[in-house]
C-alpha cells in the first residue's frame, strides 16, 4: 500500500516538473502551447454545454450534481453514407479529489467512435453530451479504450426539469447519453459506441505526453486559458457533487 501510494506521489512529482519546464519553455518562446484545432474543440465544446444548460427542457440539475465527469463531442458527423459510421472529437471534463469530490478540473481530450450513432438526417451534424455517474464509469474511461453498453453501462438519459435522479435507470446506469441535432435535444441510445483518450490532442493541449488520467487526477494540472470558461459553466452549475456516497 505505501510502496503504491510513494509511486503515485513520485509520478505526481514527476509530471510538475515537466509541466514546469513547460511553463518556462513557453515563455521564453513566446508562442502558445494550444494548437489551434484543439483550442476550437474546447471553445466549441463550451458552446454546445452552455447552449444545452439553457434549454427550458434540458440535462436534470439533480442528475448532474451527481455527475462525476462531463464529457462534451460537438458535431459529430457520418463518415460514410448508408454504413452510419460516425467518428467526433470532445473533451472530458472531471471534478477534482480521490472521491471526484472536488471542484471541476482541467479537462482530457476524448474521442468518440460508433458504428450508428444516432439519427442524423441530411448530414446534419449532432452534439452529445455525456454524463459519467460513478466512480467505476470513470475509471474505465481514465483506464482504457470504453466500449458503451459492454465495458460501461450506458442508457439514454432522461430529460427536463421534472426528470428525478432517483429513477432507476439513473441509478444504474455509469453514463448517461444526450444528443441534440437540428435545436433537438434528447437522450439517445449509444450502446456498441466505443470511447478513448486523444493522446495526440492532450499532447497539442499540454505541451507533453500526458494521458487523461493524468490529467483528470494530476493535481498539478493547470486549467488552460481556452478552457477556464468550461469549467467555470461547471463550476458555477455544479459546485459540488451531492451523489448519495459523498454526503
Amino acid at each position: 500500500m505505501n510502496r503504491n501510494f510513494d509511486a503515485e506521489r513520485q509520478r505526481i512529482r514527476r509530471v510538475k516538473r515537466q509541466l514546469f519546464g513547460m511553463c518556462l519553455l513557453a515563455t521564453s518562446l513566446g508562442t502558445p502551447v494550444l494548437a489551434q484545432k484543439e483550442i476550437d474543440r474546447i471553445e466549441n465544446s463550451t458552446t454546445v454545454l452552455k447552449e444545452i444548460m439553457g434549454m427550458p427542457d434540458s440535462i436534470p440539475k439533480d442528475l448532474l450534481d451527481r455527475a462525476e465527469c462531463v464529457i462534451v463531442i460537438p458535431s459529430v458527423k457520418k463518415i460514410a453514407v448508408g454504413i452510419g459510421g460516425s467518428y467526433g472529437r470532445g473533451v472530458m471534463d472531471c471534478r477534482g479529489g480521490q472521491a471526484f469530490d472536488g471542484s471541476w478540473g482541467a479537462p482530457a481530450m476524448v474521442i468518440l467512435e460508433g458504428g450508428s450513432i444516432g439519427l442524423q438526417l441530411g448530414g446534419q451534424a449532432t452534439d452529445y453530451v455525456l454524463l459519467v455517474m460513478n466512480d467505476r464509469g470513470a475509471d474505465s474511461i481514465l483506464s482504457s479504450k470504453v466500449k458503451l453498453g459492454g465495458d460501461a453501462s450506458a442508457a439514454a438519459g432522461p430529460k427536463g426539469r421534472t426528470a428525478g435522479a432517483s429513477t432507476d435507470l439513473a441509478m444504474r446506469a455509469e453514463i448517461l447519453t444526450y444528443s441534440r441535432a437540428r435545436g433537438l435535444f434528447a437522450g439517445v441510445s449509444l450502446e456498441g459506441s466505443t470511447l478513448r483518450q486523444d493522446t495526440d490532442g492532450n499532447a497539442a493541449v499540454y505541451g507533453m505526453k500526458l494521458t487523461a488520467r493524468d490529467i483528470v487526477r494530476g493535481a498539478a494540472i493547470p486549467v488552460p486559458t481556452s478552457a477556464q470558461p468550461l469549467v467555470e459553466l461547471l463550476n458555477q452549475r455544479s459546485p459540488k457533487n451531492l451523489s448519495d456516497r459523498s454526503q
